[in-house]
């Protein structure tokens, strides 16, 4: 099969289609009279349509007739009738319905069922333009800046940081698909006292001394001891203070090191920023400026210090100590200036639990520099154990005892890593079992997803050797119970992406690939695909298999993952 076209086009969510038939019910059963209008001190309610927990109510439900039950006082089962009865009026008049049922059931609940039609449509739609399908176009898309990982040039990335990368890149990935444009940010620390450790910590081994009590210790500091070039080493010699000069060289070696590492996750970045560059370009100070003449800085004991209790905090806050060093606080304040000097609507931070106390102080100080500090977002990942064989690992990065990124993904592999941390709120505690994510069955849910893709591929390839072609649409075939029941589970997916972007969580998206996986399973057990002996219908449900094979292949790429065509 021959797509018509691939061309960049979102597909409107059948829920939005049906919520736009229910307010326009609402709007024509007040044109009749059968409802009134709403008082205009009288907020109208937001039409919510949701899937009933129960299949057999139907595709979708509203509680629309409920919500009006107080400003009209009358019954909501009442005014779910009209409701219903201007929705069936509307759909018998169009011959290309959306809905094949609408039926109203105490207490008022409004239960709807889409046509065949309007299924054969989406997935037509789906197999004309398969690289668009699950893209949504959001009612206010924004311009989002979301900073993610961000940890120090200090040592490579080990499995602690691992949740910030795949948290920021999956929710990069979700707001995209869902029209928002996201620009993704690395910010590295090169200008605080960590980075002087690490060059001496690297000097020290060089000059076969024992490594600074504050130090960092590790295979990687030996190696960047070793690795020292020349120049480097002659320019450490001259001055009083090595520890800058071999800093600086070090963390610049890690920091590539984590850049590989990232990309090996398949976590894309667009802009990589550092602490230093704050300070030179003027950021900080920009940033204290303002604060300073908007009265919402004094000094005090030498130190300069952020009216932070003006806004709620518990104590005011330093942004220059005493002895003329910036605090990480004065460059947070900078950051936020030269961010929105940028244009963008939004700002998310995805930091550990551990920076819960830096969440007000920095809000505060982004509202005193006339920013609306609900567009400054900081999402605080709940801790992540890792297991293997019922223990825990301990880890420590100035220890040097640590399992690192590259380690994990070369044992479970990136499309377990990521799957394993999509499927799962940002926000709670997870137990990363290593052994479970190795596993090659249907126990490990990423294999099992991209068996049913694989799959899909491989009866595509023996209908094509049996001289069956998908057909352009899917016909009439969904009037079938399994087939419908498929049907139903695809064009799912347009809402998940909307609620994923809602909700800044992406474990939906991973419920909806293993859900979508299990239908096709049961499908493929119910109705022959690949049949000789009727080879319309075979090439109709061949079509449909595509879409869901599309499906699945989009979805696993909203969290990064391969679609293999084979396993």
């Amino acid at each position: 099969m021959t797509p018509a076209s691939d061309s960049p086009a979102v597909t409107e969510p059948i829920r939005t289609q049906v919520r736009r038939a229910i307010e326009q019910a609402w709007a024509a059963a007040i044109e009749s009279g059968t409802l009134p209008a709403l008082p205009e001190d009288v907020e109208a309610p937001v039409v919510e349509v949701e899937r009933p927990a129960i299949p057999d109510f139907g595709d979708y439900s509203t509680n629309l007739a409920m919500k009006l039950a107080r400003p009209y006082r009358r019954a909501p089962l009442e005014i779910a009738r009209i409701l219903t009865q201007e929705m069936s009026r509307a759909s018998s008049a169009d011959p290309a319905t959306l809905l094949a049922s609408v039926d109203a059931v105490a207490p008022g609940f409004i239960n709807i069922r889409v046509s065949d039609g309007a299924l054969r449509r989406t997935l037509d739609t789906i197999l004309g333009r398969p690289s668009a399908w699950g893209q949504v176009d959001v009612d206010e898309p924004r311009r989002v800046n979301i900073e993610f990982v961000s940890a120090n040039p200090t040592g490579p990335l080990h499995i602690g940081n691992a949740r910030g990368a795949f948290v920021g890149d999956l929710l990069a990935r979700v707001f995209e698909a869902a029209g928002h444009v996201v620009t993704r940010e690395y910010y590295f620390n090169d200008f605080g006292a960590q980075v002087r450790n690490l060059g001496a910590s690297v000097w020290a081994l060089a000059n076969e001394r024992a490594v600074p009590e504050d130090g960092y210790h590790g295979g990687y500091v030996l190696e960047l001891a070793r690795d020292l070039p020349a120049d480097v080493l002659a320019a450490a010699s001259a001055p009083d203070d090595p520890a800058s000069i071999i800093g600086t060289w070090a963390s610049e070696r890690v920091r590539a090191a984590i850049e590989a590492s990232l990309a090996h996750l398949r976590a894309r970045y667009h802009v990589w920023k550092t602490e230093g560059s704050l300070h030179s370009e003027g950021w900080v100070e920009r940033a204290i400026d303002k604060l300073r003449a908007g009265g919402h800085v004094y000094e005090e004991d030498g130190a300069t210090w952020f009216r932070s209790t003006d806004y709620g905090d518990d104590k005011d806050r330093v942004i220059r100590k005493s002895n003329g060093d910036y605090t990480y606080f004065a460059s947070d304040l900078g950051y936020v200036e030269e961010k929105f000097s940028r244009g963008f609507d939004h700002l998310i931070y995805v930091w550990g639990a551990d920076h819960h106390g830096t969440v007000a102080r920095l809000r505060n100080a982004a509202e005193a520099m006339g920013h609306d500090r609900a567009h400054v977002q900081m999402l605080l990942m709940a801790w992540v154990r890792f297991i293997r064989d019922g223990q825990e690992i301990s880890m420590s990065k100035r220890s040097g005892e640590f399992i690192t990124l590259d380690e994990l993904l070369g044992e479970v592999g990136v499309d377990a890593a990521r799957w394993y941390f999509g499927s799962r709120a940002p926000t709670s505690g997870i137990d990363f079992d290593i052994e479970l994510a190795k596993k090659e069955s249907a126990e490990n849910p990423v294999y099992y997803v991209q068996y049913a893709h694989a799959r899909i591929a491989s009866i595509v390839r023996k209908a094509a050797d049996a001289g069956l072609q998908p057909a352009d649409s899917t016909g009439g075939i969904l009037a079938g119970v399994p087939e419908a029941a498929l049907a139903r589970a695809v064009v799912r997916l347009p809402e998940v992406v909307e609620d994923a972007a809602a909700a800044e969580e992406t474990q939906g998206i991973t419920s909806f690939a293993h859900d979508l996986a299990t239908t096709f399973h049961a499908f493929y057990r119910d109705a022959r695909v690949i049949d000789i002996d009727d080879p319309e219908r075979s090439r109709h449900r061949l079509a449909l298999v595509e879409a869901t094979r599309i499906t699945l292949a989009n979805a696993l790429g909203l969290l990064g993952i391969s679609a293999p065509e084979s396993m």
